[in-house]
């Protein structure tokens, strides 16, 4: 027994699917502490867009904590926080005609939906939300209240009530017109839905399954919530950074939400940090209304700027993601027409990309054996049955090449012909 299975709870996961121990990291890289090299197709579920121990932001790093510099400081001014504030409006906010407020709730993606979902009641007076079928928002109860999955649900131990799911993009597969149940219901005064504070949605659900809303959906989506006077939402958390291409992963629809919510890559070095962004007139907190001991984690503050000076100041990583995306997809493009009879599907946009098997356990048998193989993936879905990878942004076209090749390897021995 080691003493992870002594002292640890039950609840960790992906160790259960990768058991090595891990003891460093560069680039796109892992190895064990046997000196085993692993390409990671995870990226920390999303929290390392730039890699692994990336040498420009670990040099900021290690400088700022060598000079002594401010690490905690609650909601304090401190010279790190104006960098990066100077840097995110710089970089990223005034390029796209964006004006927000920059709220800083606590250390990790859930801190972000809950203050906006806090927010969003304080500024209706409304209690309801609407998400959708397959969303995930965090595991916090108010998060675990707008997400999909029944098994996370179960584990609130108690009701989660003030949120109603609406389907997905694609839900019925075009069976009916754009949210033709949703404005039936908001129209219907026998409907039995009360008015929604807000609702909020992933423009690709990374963890429902790799399921990527078309631009036009969230168009309308957001001209219907504008028309019913119901404040947009969009979770960021995982699709932001740069995944699908840009920045934000609605930059494509043309839309500006009234809220974001921000974290995994925020920091660019894995560092615990989270944004909600918020229009200006609805900035009606009062002092301390909303607060957390660890929302100014300075040295996150540090990479982050350099994160978004660095690759954020002109579009050559979100040029570079689209056409790697691209090339991905086109990959799974050729394993989709390789294995008619198998029923795959391919999914997804830029550098997150999902492989969709009919049964749902040979996702699961591609995830192990690429493990075996030297390659980390994880399965998303309602019932694990998407093959989900997530690489860095900047990953080199060889690696990504080489795990693309790990990949068919792995389909053609899982559905027999490997």
């Amino acid at each position: 027994m080691t003493i992870f299975s002594e002292l640890e709870s039950q609840v960790r996961s992906y160790s259960r699917s990768w058991p090595a121990v891990f003891d460093r990291a560069q680039g796109s890289w892992m190895f064990d502490e046997d000196g085993k090299k692993y390409l990671d197709f995870f990226a920390g579920a999303g929290a390392l867009n730039y890699g692994h121990n990336n040498p420009h932001l670990k040099k900021v790093l290690i400088d700022y904590l060598s000079d002594d510099r401010v690490v905690h400081s609650l909601d304090m001014f401190t010279t790190a926080r104006r960098d990066f504030l100077e840097a995110f409006s710089k970089n990223v906010l005034e390029p796209r005609d964006l004006d927000y407020k920059v709220v800083f709730p606590g250390p990790g993606g859930a801190n972000a939906v809950e203050a906006a979902l806090k927010l969003a009641r304080k500024i209706t007076g409304r209690e309801s939300v609407v998400n959708f079928t397959n969303g995930f928002h965090g595991m916090t109860l108010g998060a675990l209240s707008v997400t999909g999955n029944s098994m996370k649900r179960g584990g609130a131990g108690i009701p989660l009530v003030h949120a109603t799911p609406m389907p997905y993009d694609d839900y019925f597969e075009g069976e009916y017109p754009d949210f033709f149940y949703f404005e039936r219901l908001l129209t219907d005064m026998g409907s039995g839905l009360n008015q929604p504070a807000a609702v909020i949605v992933e423009s690709v659900q990374g963890e429902g399954g790799m399921n990527a809303a078309r631009a036009e959906w969230l168009r309308n989506l957001a001209e219907l919530c504008k028309k019913h006077e119901i404040l947009l939402i969009v979770d960021d958390i995982q699709m932001g950074c740069g995944r699908t291409g840009g920045f934000f992963s609605f930059e494509e629809a043309g839309i500006v939400p009234d809220m974001v919510t921000l974290s995994k890559s925020i920091s660019g070095y894995g560092l615990p940090m989270a944004l909600t962004l918020v229009r200006p007139e609805l900035d009606i907190w009062e002092p301390g209304e909303h607060n957390g001991t660890f929302r100014g984690i300075s040295p996150a503050f540090a990479t982050s700027a350099e994160a978004i000076r660095r690759y954020w100041s002109d579009d050559t990583l979100e040029r570079s993601t689209v056409a790697k995306g691209m090339l991905v997809e086109s990959r799974f493009n050729a394993l989709v027409a390789a294995y008619p009879e198998a029923g795959l599907t391919a999914k997804g946009r830029g550098l997150a990309r999902g492989l969709q098997f009919t049964d749902a356990q040979q996702a699961g048998q591609v995830c192990a054996e690429a493990y075996q193989r030297g390659l980390l993936m994880e399965t998303s879905g309602p019932d694990s049955e998407v093959m989900k990878i997530l690489p860095a942004l900047t990953i080199t076209d060889e690696e990504l090449t080489h795990g693309l090749d790990i990949i068919d390897q792995c389909v053609a021995a899982v559905l027999g012909n490997g």
